[in-house]
């Protein structure tokens, strides 16, 4: 990969310490499969901005980030212990553990058993989820207003939630939608503090890590052959300039919308690193796994204009309904974003979690962001995560 001196001098040492190689171009053949957290002290640039995002301690950050990479550990095993009663799962930061929600009380035992505190709620994930496809179905029929910022399953309410943009109630197509909406099953209507969803690619601006067209968008993770990022950033066949202006590669795949993400396969002398940068304002970051944090749980977000910012995952699963068209499937964080951030990394301590999609607000007054998860990324197109 080209380098500038000085924004990403912190690369120099990550590359001596972690023995990193450069890759070839082709594609890996083998399916991606998350890793599992490693043991070790969390990165302090994540430490940092958690202190400052999410107003804890230093103790207590890394204290949080100890207890998240247990969570992401226990769920899998939790979930089986679930079984059919499964009712979804998140991270309680108050207790420091995950929680599984579970419809018969005879699963609690071995949902305890399995590392994570039971809760016994009325509807099962599977009855939730059908209820959020209905919806979805309903809205690929007939679009839903712009008014309608998206739907989504939140465990910890044990419902669908439809998020709207705040006075929207009283516009008669949200009327319509909400009442179709509330017939697909149980559903909560909450009233968002900021404006609809947009995506966040920008126009050119130098200096910035990759160029197609005459939009800048932001990289997501290194995977052996190039890099994954946002579907909106550019068609397949688009070409992609670097942060210096030269031939970096060309878009391999691209859904958007629908699915918000997109391979670029790389060439011209770029080479891949399992690396997320810090733009001068923190050290870079070395991603170790893809394994996924629960609801609940901190994450943080690299992007090239607004660099390092945290926060919480508050939904997963949810469809968002931008302007240009529905994208399912998607995480959404109380972390901010701008434009020009889209296609950037979110990763939870130093796990890959997803690419940026778009969001509301700012990094000023604050906002909430979406993100494509990785892992769907790394299946859809048969990549590997570049991992250290």
């Amino acid at each position: 990969m080209r380098r500038r001196i000085g924004v990403r001098a912190g690369l120099s040492a990550l590359l001596a310490l972690g023995a990193l190689t450069a890759t070839g171009s082709g594609l890996a053949s083998a399916s991606p499969a998350p890793a599992e957290p490693r043991a070790g002290a969390p990165a302090q640039e994540l430490v940092d901005a958690m202190e400052r995002d999410l107003k804890l301690t230093e103790r207590q950050a890394r204290k949080r980030l100890r207890q998240e990479a247990a969570a992401m550990e226990a769920a899998p095993g939790a979930e089986r212990a679930a079984g059919a009663d499964f009712a979804g799962s998140w991270f309680d930061a108050r207790s420091g553990g995950l929680v599984v929600g579970v419809t018969a009380p005879g699963r609690a035992a071995a949902v305890r058993a399995a590392g994570a505190e039971a809760r016994v709620v009325e509807h099962s994930a599977k009855e939730l989820d059908a209820a959020k496809e209905r919806i979805d179905a309903r809205a690929e029929r007939k679009a839903a207003p712009d008014a309608v910022s998206g739907w989504h399953v939140d465990p910890r309410a044990n419902t669908v939630v439809v998020d709207l943009v705040k006075g929207a109630e009283r516009d008669a197509a949200v009327r319509d939608f909400l009442a179709d909406a509330r017939k697909a099953g149980p559903v909560t209507v909450r009233e968002t503090a900021g404006g609809a969803p947009r995506t966040l690619a920008a126009g050119v601006v130098g200096g910035d890590p990759y160029y197609t067209g005459n939009a800048r968008c932001s990289i997501g993770f290194s995977v052996h052959g190039g890099f994954v990022t946002a579907g909106h950033c550019g068609s397949a066949g688009a070409s992609v300039r670097g942060w210096d202006g030269s031939q970096m590669g060309t878009f391999q795949g691209s859904s958007f919308p629908g699915n918000d993400y997109a391979f670029v396969r790389t060439g011209h002398g770029w080479w891949t690193v399992p690396v997320v940068l810090g733009w001068g304002t923190v050290p870079d970051v070395l991603v170790r796994g893809s394994a996924e944090a629960p609801v609940g749980a901190s994450v943080c977000r690299s992007g090239s204009t607004t660099r390092w910012h945290c926060g919480q995952i508050l939904a997963k699963n949810e469809t968002v309904n931008y302007s240009q068209g529905a994208v399912h499937q998607m995480t959404k964080t109380s972390v901010c974003a701008e434009p020009g951030d889209s296609g950037g990394s979110f990763v939870s301590g130093d796990q890959a979690q997803g690419v940026t999609s778009g969001g509301w607000g700012n990094c000023s007054g604050g906002g909430e962001t979406w993100f494509q998860p990785v892992n769907e990324i790394l299946s859809v197109y048969g990549l590997t995560l570049h991992t250290a």
